[in-house]
C-alpha cells in the first residue's frame, strides 16, 4: 500500500505550513487564542482562501479533497502551528451534512467552505463522560417544527457560533442509542442562554442552555431518532483530525527539544552528549513514528474501513494521541528543564495543547475501552 502523499497534498501541506508560520508566530498566536474571540476571523477567511477548509470535503458538495489523507495534512498543519481557528467545528458539521443532510441542508456547506458560517457541535452534556449515547437533551415536536430543551457542555466556539449541530432526545432514555435526533439551531437562537470562557490550552468554548428553543420542521438533520449513527460517523472524522493535529505539534515538540540539548550546555559540556539524555531522546522519537503510523492506518480507515475495523482503527489513532502526547509533553519540559514551563517558551503552550486534546472527543482511557470492546465484536 503507498501511504506518500501526492503532489497535489505536498502542495497543501508546503503552502499551509508557510503560511502558518508567516502569519501565526507564537507571540501572535496566544494574543489570538487567549484573547477574547479565541480565534481570528480574519485569518480564519484567509485559511478558507488557502483551501484548507475546502480540503476536508468531497469536490461532489463543493470541496476538493474529503479523503483521510486531505484531513490529516491539513490538521497536521494546523497542529504544527497550534492554530486555535475553528476548523474542527467545520468539518464535523460539514460531515454531519454530507452524510444526513438533504439537499437544501448541503447548501449550507458552500458557506462553511468559504468561511462565512462558524459551526459548532453541541453534543456533550454534563457528566456524559465521552459516550455517544448518553443524551438527556430532549426535543419536542409542537405545531411547526420541534421545542428544544437542554443542555450542551463545552462547546467549541459555541458562543460565537452561527450554526449548532444539536443532539437531542425525541424518545427512549439515557443511554440508548435509538431515539437521537439532531438538529440545525441558529447558533444566535432566542432561547439559548451561553457562558463562554477562555480554554487553558486557547480557543474558547461555551456552556448552553436550551429553554424552550423553536425550530422549524426543516431543522431536522435525517432521519428522527437516527441520529447516533451519524455522530459516530462524525466523530470517527474527528478523531482522525485530532490524531493528526497532535502529530503536527509532536513534531515541533520533539524537534525544538533535540535542538535544546544540541546547544544548552552544562559544566562545560553540551548536555546532548549525556547518555541517559540520548536514551530519553531516542525512546521520545519512537514514540512519535508510533504516533505517525497510527495516523496514517487512521486516515486510510476513513477512507476504505468499515463499521468494527474503521472505529478500532480510529480509536486506537485517538488512545495513542493521548498516550504518547502526555509522554511527549511531559519528556519535553523534564529535557528542557525549569524554562520548559514558562510562558515565554514555545513549548509550554505545545504541552497544554497535547493535553487537552487527549479530552476532545474521549480519552485515552475511554478510548482503550473502546478499541477492547470492539476488538471481541470482531
Amino acid at each position: 500500500m503507498n501511504f506518500v502523499h501526492t503532489e497535489d497534498r505536498r502542495m497543501l501541506a508546503d503552502t499551509l505550513n508557510r503560511f502558518v508560520a508567516e502569519q501565526y508566530g507564537i507571540e501572535h498566536r496566544n494574543q489570538i487564542a487567549y484573547g477574547d474571540e479565541g480565534h481570528s476571523p480574519a485569518l480564519y477567511a484567509q485559511f478558507a482562501e488557502l483551501g484548507a477548509i475546502g480540503a476536508l470535503f468531497p469536490e461532489a458538495v463543493g470541496g476538493f479533497g474529503g479523503s483521510g489523507f486531505d484531513i490529516s495534512v491539513v490538521f497536521e498543519a494546523l497542529g504544527r502551528g497550534l492554530v486555535a481557528e475553528p476548523l474542527l467545528g467545520a468539518l464535523v458539521v460539514g460531515q454531519a451534512l454530507i452524510a444526513a443532510g438533504n439537499d437544501a441542508q448541503k447548501q449550507r456547506l458552500e458557506d462553511i467552505v468559504a468561511g462565512g458560517t462558524l459551526a459548532a457541535l453541541a453534543h456533550d452534556e454534563p457528566g456524559s463522560h465521552y459516550e455517544l449515547a448518553n443524551v438527556a437533551a430532549t426535543a419536542t415536536r409542537n405545531a411547526s417544527g420541534w421545542t428544544l430543551n437542554g443542555a450542551k457542555s463545552v462547546v467549541a466556539f459555541g458562543e460565537k457560533a452561527d450554526l449548532l449541530l444539536v443532539s437531542a432526545r425525541t424518545s427512549g432514555n439515557a443511554f440508548d442509542a435509538s431515539g437521537i435526533s439532531l438538529f440545525l439551531v441558529n447558533g444566535q437562537a432566542a432561547g439559548i442562554a451561553r457562558r463562554g470562557y477562555g480554554r487553558i490550552d486557547g480557543g474558547r468554548a461555551a456552556e448552553l442552555a436550551f429553554t424552550d428553543v423553536q425550530v422549524g420542521a426543516d431543522a431536522l438533520l435525517g432521519q428522527e431518532g437516527q441520529g447516533h449513527g451519524v455522530l459516530e460517523h462524525i466523530q470517527g472524522y474527528a478523531l482522525l483530525a485530532l490524531a493528526a493535529e497532535a502529530l503536527g505539534a509532536m513534531d515541533v515538540a520533539k524537534q525544538s527539544t533535540l535542538e535544546y540539548l544540541q546547544t544548552r550546555k552544562q559544566f562545560g559540556v553540551v548536555i546532548g552528549t549525556f547518555q541517559a539524555l540520548q536514551h530519553r531522546m531516542a525512546d521520545l522519537l519512537l514514540e512519535v513514528e508510533q504516533m505517525r503510523s497510527a495516523v496514517i492506518n487512521a486516515a486510510d480507515a476513513i477512507d476504505n474501513a468499515q463499521g468494527v475495523a474503521r472505529q478500532k482503527m480510529l480509536s486506537a489513532a485517538k488512545y495513542t494521541a493521548g498516550y504518547v502526547g502526555a509522554l511527549v509533553a511531559e519528556e519535553s519540559i523534564q529535557l528542557h528543564g525549569g524554562i520548559g514551563m514558562t510562558w515565554e517558551l514555545p513549548l509550554s503552550h505545545y504541552a497544554k495543547r497535547l493535553v487537552l486534546i487527549d479530552h476532545q472527543f474521549g480519552d485515552e482511557d475511554h478510548h482503550l475501552g473502546r478499541f477492547m470492546a470492539l476488538a471481541q465484536e470482531g
